[in-house]
């Protein structure tokens, strides 16, 4: 038989299959392949095209046992590949894009998204920058969690990497160092809020506990800000003479002391009142008065000497 022939008697079998079951014979030999066999003649030696247009055609059973022929082309084949699209920042309307809007209406107006977005300039091939700055946010969860993010965490996240890393923590340290400058004047310390608002920033979102002293003229005006100690996660260790070194070198007339809980309670624990009594003693035989110790958790503080702790 020819091929032409075959392709036309097989296309017959499927036809007559439909309006008349056939006999299924489980028992005889090689049934399950005899049509395939037939189908699969190299129809570019014929030059005559299959019914299936080069697709392999197979023969199997229905549940009522009748034959049924069905092109073995796989699902995902038939699903074209598509890829998600973000409009970049310039497919934005001008009035949308973040740039824009810090111009015209100003950086207080901004979205956190839209923040950082301008900070890491640009985005990938995916997506935009500011579609990639709200992937950041979801991602770790609030800005706190960039702010705690390392580099090697930020880096990790796809289409961050080194440079945009780099530009994310520099902000950040930027911020923190905004929060404790001191002009020439100096800001005054008149109530513990004062010194939680100029240490806030710095000791809140960290991981460690970190000792710090604020150094005061006789006005009480802040003349420095020193790092003591870093400790652990629930832990610092004080020494006085550490304590003192700056303060005394500097002429100070007064510290006010403050370190971070980093589990964000800020209730003041035995060795905190213990350490700031000793620091009191060591103070009145230096003439340098400490004039509180304040602890500072997320987003609140406790006054040692507004609890009556010293």
């Amino acid at each position: 038989m020819k091929t032409k022939e075959v392709s036309t008697a097989i296309i017959s079998t499927e036809i007559n299959s439909r309006a008349k079951p056939m006999l299924w014979n489980p028992e005889a030999p090689d049934s399950t392949t005899s049509i395939e066999r037939l189908v699969l003649v190299d129809s570019s030696e014929s030059g005559v095209s299959s019914p299936t247009s080069g697709s392999v055609v197979k023969q199997k059973r229905r549940k009522n046992g009748s034959p049924t022929i069905t092109n073995d082309v796989s699902e995902t084949d038939a699903i074209p590949d598509r890829t998600r699209y973000s409009p970049t920042i310039k497919e934005m309307p001008r009035d949308e894009r973040p740039r824009e809007r810090l111009y015209k209406y100003g950086e207080q107006v901004l979205s956190t998204a839209e923040l950082v977005a301008i900070i890491i300039q640009s985005g990938t091939a995916e997506r935009s920058s500011l579609s990639l700055a709200e992937h950041l946010l979801a991602h770790f969860g609030s800005i706190k969690g960039i702010a705690c993010a390392t580099v090697e965490q930020l880096r990790e996240f796809k289409g961050v990497g080194s440079a945009k890393a780099a530009q994310i923590k520099a902000a950040i340290a930027f911020g923190h160092r905004l929060a404790l400058f001191v002009d020439d004047a100096g800001p005054k310390i008149g109530s513990p809020v004062d010194a939680y608002n100029l240490l806030m920033p710095e000791l809140r979102y960290l991981k460690k506990e970190v000792f710090k002293s604020l150094l005061l003229d006789a006005k009480n005006r802040v003349m420095s800000a020193r790092t003591v100690s870093v400790g652990d996660l629930t832990s610092s260790i004080v020494n006085p003479r550490e304590v003192f070194k700056d303060a005394v070198i500097a002429s100070a007339a007064s510290i006010v002391v403050a370190h971070n809980h980093p589990s964000g309670d800020p209730t003041p624990s035995p060795e905190d009142v213990s350490v700031t009594k000793r620091l009191m003693e060591a103070g009145r035989i230096l003439e340098i008065e400490v004039l509180d110790h304040i602890v500072i958790g997320d987003g609140t503080f406790v006054s040692l000497k507004e609890r009556g702790l010293i």
